[in-house]
This record gives C-alpha cells, structure tokens and sequence, in this order.
C-alpha cells in the first residue's frame, strides 16, 4: 500500500516508524515531515494544511491512505476533502474534530449525557469574563482556556484574579490565537493527578490503548511555565483496570453516544485528557488525534500492526481486531531548545542520535532539519528520547543514558520524568 502521513513533529515520526515497519506498506510519503524521518520516508514540501494540495497529492500518487498527525489539517476539514474524492483516510471528519477545535461543542456533547467534567462558563465578550472572575469566590487556581483551537498554548492555569483576567485579555483582546480567542471558557479547577487516555475508534466500535502521563510543564517539579509536554510515560499504575472500565462506562462511551447524538460518526483517535480527581475521573479536554508525547511511549508498546488498525478504523472493523499491547514499561525525554517555550534559537547542530540508539534507546525526531549537511534544531521541542525497559526504573534510567549521548548547544530536558511512578 501507499500510505501519506500527514506532519512534522515527533507524533508523527513515532507513527512513521509504526507504518514503515508494517508489511502492508509498500511506500511511504510525509508531509512535510522532517529530518529524522528520512530514512524511512520519503519527504513531501508542503503544508498539512493546504488542503487542495493535500488531496491532489493523494491522487497524483495514487494513495491507498491518508493518515493525519496534527489537529489543524482535521479541523480544517481534510479527511472530509479526501473523501469526497473517494480516498481513503484515517481521522475524524470536520464536524467530529470540533471535539479539539471547540472547547464549548465539546462541553455541549458531554453535557447531553452528563460525562463528568469541570463546571464552566463560556463568555464572548471580556469585560463580562472579568466581571465573572471579580465575583469568584475560590482559593482555587481560576482556568482559562480559548475556545478554539491554540497549539496547546490556550489555557492558563491561573494562581490569581489578576493572573485569569491577563489571560482573558491575551486570549480576547490582544487576539494572541486569532479567531479561536473570540469565545473562551473559564473552568472550575480539577484536582488530582492527570492522564491520558487514548482510542482507536471506526464510528460504533473503540479500542482502548495503554494510558499515558503527561509532564506539562518546563521544570522540574512540575515547576514554569506549561509546555507542549517535556516526558512522559506508560502505563499509568494509578489508572488500574477497574478505574479504566470507570472511565470507558461513565465518559467513553457516553461522550461517543453524545456524538451520535448529534449525527456524528467519530473515527479515527480520540484523546482523552483526564483528571483523577477526589470524586472520581473528570475531563479536562479531548483532542482529535494522538497526543504529544504520549504517541512517543504508547505507540512502542503497540505489538499489532498500527497500520491494520487504522484500516479497520477506517472501514468500521474494529470490532473484529484483537489489539495486543506489550506489558513492558516506557517513558520519553524531550529535549528541548535553551529559552523553550518562549523564544528559543534554530539551528544548533545535534550530535550523538547514532550512540544513543546503538545503546537501544528509540530517538524520535520533533524539531530537527538538515542545513548544510548537518542535523540541526529547527524547533523548541527538538527530540524525543524513549526507553524500553521491563521495570519502570530501567526505562528511566536508559532513557536519560540516551539523552546524555545527545548534545546541542542550549539542549535542556527535565531531571524527574517519571518519577512520580517511583
């Protein structure tokens, strides 16, 4: 088969090693991909956005199917695009993406079976989201998030008033997200450990995959500002089988009938962001495709070919996939580029890939290029160290062996990935 894989980030490198690996797969394209998936890949210029150019592609290059990486394309509306030219694509539809692209649809479909999730009220005009914020009378932190789609940059975990009406300006008045500023929505604080929890699903059926644990912010400590994800690892031990049965029985499968509800098929992955809070399991948000980095530890843990689940997904035969999963233990480090995520400096040349993957760590490339002839940093989040290991100790261990193999000028990760599981 002909599989285009849509994105550049280390998401989608993490796929790309899944797909290329697949016996079905006789070539593979990426677009735009980037430096580390040339070896397995062949690079396409372009934007995952442009749609038009998307779809000529797939029919130029007669493509069997379409996988989109990153949320924008599938908010945008490109698997509806390829399928009305009859092309085959693994992704949820336009109307289905609304579930990452609007906060408040995706609150709206929750509230129709009443899956558990943080209280909210949604303004479109500032001054009566300030006004809202002087009424609150919590100790707790006050959330902000931009109703549409930010790059995982729209919410502020804000510590005070002051701090939640700043990021009612940025996101409303300073337009700091464009149009996805226009409405926001201002949460209820949700205690408790985070985690996420992700499925493949074909618009009846879902499959469950091996939960993950996020580490958003910068530092140490769960210390700075958040990030797009420093690390993370998988299994979650605190997600035990029940809480997990909890969870698909009283926000799954509900979220999906609310769906259905609305004459909404999804297919594709839905990614559940989670909250384990003192009252149970809650949403924080769902995205509309593989998380970042989750897809870094949970995909090397898949033992059945990626690619024959997609296409199940995708021809609504989920249900008849045994998915297998390997009971060991893994957990990324990101390395990250000096000043992330504010301003950081490109084109840092990175060596020692090659001694830490001869040592068995699994390097995902997420912001690198080629620039005379030299691998170099083209992003704030710059490489994805992943470890293997059958305990959680040893991957840990192993994967910051991998990432003191690796340098770049200003290169900074996290020292505690992982360490709560310990």
């Amino acid at each position: 088969m002909k599989i285009l894989l849509l994105g550049s980030g280390g998401r989608e490198h993490a796929i790309a090693k899944k797909i290329a690996a697949s016996p079905k797969t006789e070539k593979l394209y990426v677009l735009p991909g980037n430096a580390g998936m040339a070896d397995i890949a062949e690079l396409v210029p372009g934007k995952a956005t442009d749609i038009d150019f998307v779809v000529k592609f797939a029919k130029d290059n007669n493509i069997d199917l379409t996988i989109v990486g990153p949320e924008s394309p599938l908010i945008a509306g490109v698997v509806d695009a390829l399928e009305a030219e009859g092309l085959k694509a693994f992704g949820p539809n336009k109307a289905a993406a609304q579930m990452e692209g609007s906060k408040v649809f995706a609150k709206e479909v929750m509230d129709v079976f009443g899956v558990p999730t943080a209280g909210y009220e949604r303004f479109t005009d500032p001054d009566k989201a300030d006004a809202y914020i002087d009424s609150l009378n919590t100790a707790d932190p006050i959330v902000v998030k931009a109703d549409g789609e930010a790059a995982g940059k729209g919410v502020t975990v804000a510590k005070t008033k002051a701090e939640a009406k700043e990021a009612v300006d940025n996101i409303m008045r300073k337009k700091a997200f464009g149009a996805s500023g226009n409405s926001l929505i201002i949460e209820e604080f949700l205690d408790g450990q985070e985690a996420s929890f992700m499925f493949f699903a074909d618009g009846d059926d879902f499959v469950p995959m091996v939960p993950a644990q996020d580490h958003k912010r910068a530092y140490d400590g769960d210390k700075g500002p958040n990030t797009g994800g420093m690390g993370c690892y998988s299994p979650v031990p605190v997600m035990t089988p029940e809480l997990q049965k909890e969870i698909i029985d009283t926000i799954i499968k509900p979220t999906l009938a609310g769906l259905k509800a609305k004459n909404i098929r999804y297919r594709g992955v839905l990614y559940c962001g989670l909250a384990l809070t003192s009252k149970g399991p809650k949403v924080v948000e769902y995205n509309a495709r593989f998380g970042d980095p989750e897809t870094q530890v949970v995909l090397p843990l898949l033992e059945t070919d990626l690619l024959e689940i997609m296409l199940a997904a995708c021809d609504g035969k989920l249900g008849s996939l045994n998915v297998k999963w390997s009971d060991k233990k893994a957990v990324c480090v990101v390395m990250a580029s000096g000043g992330y995520p504010g301003s950081y400096e490109k084109g840092k040349e990175i060596t020692g890939i090659a001694d830490a993957e001869k040592d068995g760590a699994l390097v995902y490339h997420a912001g690198t290029s080629i620039k005379d002839g030299k691998l170099v940093t083209s992003g704030g989040r710059v490489l994805g160290v992943t470890a293997l290991a059958d305990s959680f100790e040893e991957a840990i261990k192993k994967a910051y062996e991998g990432v003191e193999k690796i340098n770049f000028d200003g290169a900074f990760s996290r020292k505690d990935i992982g360490a709560r599981v310990l």
